[in-house]
């Protein structure tokens, strides 16, 4: 027999700080292609190393049942002498179950926490497709994903203070 008491008023905002969190319910490839038109010509090394051309799209979306869905997209296109050696993308997604986040946060959770957990998978995506493309795994370095949306917010920003 146990006796239920109420808990102290402490407690129960610890109990509510615990609800506070974001939850994976599932991750999935969106998208994905690898295409190296010029093989196997462009697997031998050339005198140049080639140029990387990445490129990071961070989208996310609310859906009915309350869950989010976001998209991590990266890109690289490696070019030598002008001539294309491949190019990788990849849409990586998620379905998250973000609890006790104030609406105010809830946007920066969803552009920066969100793709920080998709990231190493998407990554060993392209690192193993270039390297079964016959290329060394091509390892994207860590992501600041903070960067990246306070970079894009304040591009939004100054465009409408610009058409303003």
């Amino acid at each position: 027999m146990t006796d239920t008491t109420a808990a102290p008023e402490g407690l129960a905002d610890d109990n509510a700080a615990a609800q506070t969190g974001i939850r994976i319910i599932a991750q999935f490839v969106r998208d994905f292609s690898f295409e190296s038109p010029h093989a196997p010509d462009s697997l031998r090394s050339g005198t140049a190393q080639p140029a990387i051309d990445m490129g990071v799209e961070m989208n996310a979306r609310g859906r009915a049942d309350g869950l989010f869905e976001v998209d991590l997209k990266l890109s690289a296109r490696a070019t030598r002498e002008e001539q294309p050696v491949f190019h990788v993308e990849v849409v990586y997604g998620g379905l998250f179950h973000i609890a006790g986040v104030p609406e105010a946060d809830l946007e920066p959770v969803l552009l920066i926490e969100c793709p920080r957990f998709l990231f190493p998978f998407a990554r060993r995506l392209i690192a193993d497709v270039t390297s079964e493309g016959g290329f060394p795994p091509f390892l994207i370095d860590p992501i600041d994903f903070a960067g990246v949306y306070a970079a894009r917010k304040a591009q939004a920003e100054g465009v409408v203070i610009g058409n303003a």
